[in-house]
């Protein structure tokens, strides 16, 4: 005999079923870490230059055309803002989906049964109205709007637009964070085919120093006073620095063509005025305190803003192991006759309410759960790794700017020894009192000396650009 079961133990179990299909696994987590030192090195002033826009901290004229030609065609930032439009999208989707979905439909079909079914009994037994009989076959027209309405109890639509907005605000902070990388690249490579000219000028500038010490050369060995050795070394040192233009040559045409990809065009000279590089001044550039890199650089806040957007998700992956409850609801005419569905007795009608939660086999609903909570950890790490190299960033290029600055001093000193010296090995050996190798080996350190002073003032002035992108200035 079998045991009837009580309505009291069904509502028991229903109970007990629904507890255990709102279970959720453990997670484990930990808050991110925000703190940074309280200083730079040793300062700790809060005069910040990531606060000054790149219009007033590169003043030149030419580089500030450059910079907003490529702000308008640069193809990568351009790519980057059809994906902010694609994340304002996102937005309106989730919103969507939290709002009532109402659609209108009309249907025409036919219909007929056979005469020894149950369906074709009653319709041979029945009138429509008094002496009609049904039609043969049965039309059917059909005008409604059907409705349907997920409850957002516990919030899980709600947490997914919210996400997607961060993520909008996260995608948006990306775009300023490039802005700032493509100011930087040109700037550097504006400054490096500045500095590429002034190596150019002074290799040319060399060239003729010793075709005029090759033309005393030859004098001597005529002379008797030097040998055919000497005649094919200085001729040797001069082929060797003309030889020195060509690959400065093709250094300017790449470094030409990598500003004009930046901006987004063909292959086309690149205004400049590269005479006064050595001398371009260096200005002030205050750090601030490490604190202000969390409001100041891009990539920080986007990455703050990703971590925000996963810890929602972690919020809608959990509402999964709830009960949902939605709303259907619709409204009609229906007959098998168009001139009746404007009858009243055409109209029809449904309004249903319906509750389902998981209970058997939720893997696929831990599963996704788990992954939400492994993406917010590590959208914590990111955050932290951010920070992290944003100050390293910053200490680095600190420490250039003194570097090189220094540097740039202690070299400017060596050239105008071995300047001097050039003269003074001319004079020494048109006298006797010094061989042609001291004379070869003067020009050629003098050469090397001043290529090295460009170079060194090329670094300074890259580490004035570096820093200001480090500290997150470029994208306002």
């Amino acid at each position: 005999m079998v045991k009837k079961i009580s309505p009291k133990h069904l509502v028991l179990f229903f109970l007990m079923g629904m507890f255990w299909a709102c279970k959720t696994p453990e997670l484990t987590s930990r808050p991110e870490n925000k703190n940074t030192p309280a200083g730079y090195i040793s300062a700790q002033d809060s005069t910040n230059s990531a606060k000054i826009q790149w219009r007033e901290y590169f003043t030149d004229p030419y580089l500030s055309a450059l910079i907003d030609t490529a702000l308008r065609n640069n193809q990568e930032l351009n790519i980057v803002l059809q994906e902010i439009n694609i994340s304002k999208n996102e937005i309106r989707a989730r919103q969507g989906e939290y709002l009532p979905f109402v659609n209108v439909g009309a249907g025409i079909g036919i219909d007929k049964s056979g005469e020894y079914t149950r369906n074709g009994a009653v319709e041979e037994n029945l009138e429509i109205k008094p002496g009609k009989e049904f039609p043969k076959p049965l039309p059917d027209f059909m005008v409604g709007v059907y409705a349907s309405w997920e409850l957002d109890v516990w919030k899980k639509l709600r947490n997914a637009k919210k996400a997607a907005v961060l993520r909008y605000a996260a995608s948006a902070e990306g775009r300023n964070f490039l802005q700032t990388n493509l100011v930087a690249e040109i700037t550097n490579s504006y400054y490096e085919l500045m500095a590429l000219d002034n190596m150019l000028s002074i290799v040319r500038q060399n060239m003729d120093l010793q075709s005029n010490a090759l033309s005393v050369i030859k004098l001597e060995k005529e002379a008797a006073k030097v040998t055919q050795l000497a005649v094919n070394r200085f001729e040797a040192q001069l082929l060797n620095t003309q030889n020195l233009q060509y690959e400065i040559l093709q250094k300017i045409v790449e470094a030409e063509n990598r500003i004009n990809f930046l901006a987004g065009r063909f292959p086309q000279p690149i205004e400049r005025n590269s005479a006064s590089f050595n001398n371009m001044a260096f200005g002030v550039v205050n750090a601030g305190i490490p604190s202000q890199l969390l409001v100041n650089r891009p990539d920080i806040r986007q990455a703050e803003l990703e971590l925000a957007a996963a810890r929602l998700d972690i919020k809608v992956a959990k509402a999964n192991f709830y009960p949902q409850f939605r709303l259907t609801a619709g409204v009609g005419l229906q007959s098998f006759n168009p001139v009746y569905l404007l009858d009243v007795k055409s109209i029809l009608y449904n309004l249903a309410g319906d509750m389902i939660a998981p209970l058997v086999n939720r893997n696929a609903i831990k599963a996704n759960y788990l992954n939400a909570n492994a993406k917010q950890i590590q959208a914590i790490y990111n955050y932290e790794q951010t920070i992290l190299n944003a100050h390293i960033e910053v200490i680095n290029q600190l420490n250039r700017i003194d570097n090189f600055t220094k540097s740039f001093e202690t070299k400017s000193k060596e050239v105008d020894i071995l300047t001097q010296s050039i003269n003074i090995s001319n004079s020494l050996f048109r006298s006797a009192r010094a061989d042609y190798v001291e004379v070869l080996l003067t020009q050629r350190e003098a050469l090397e000396s001043r290529i090295d002073l460009v170079e060194i003032k090329l670094k300074q002035m890259q580490s004035k650009v570096n820093i200001y992108k480090a500290l997150g200035g470029g994208w306002n």
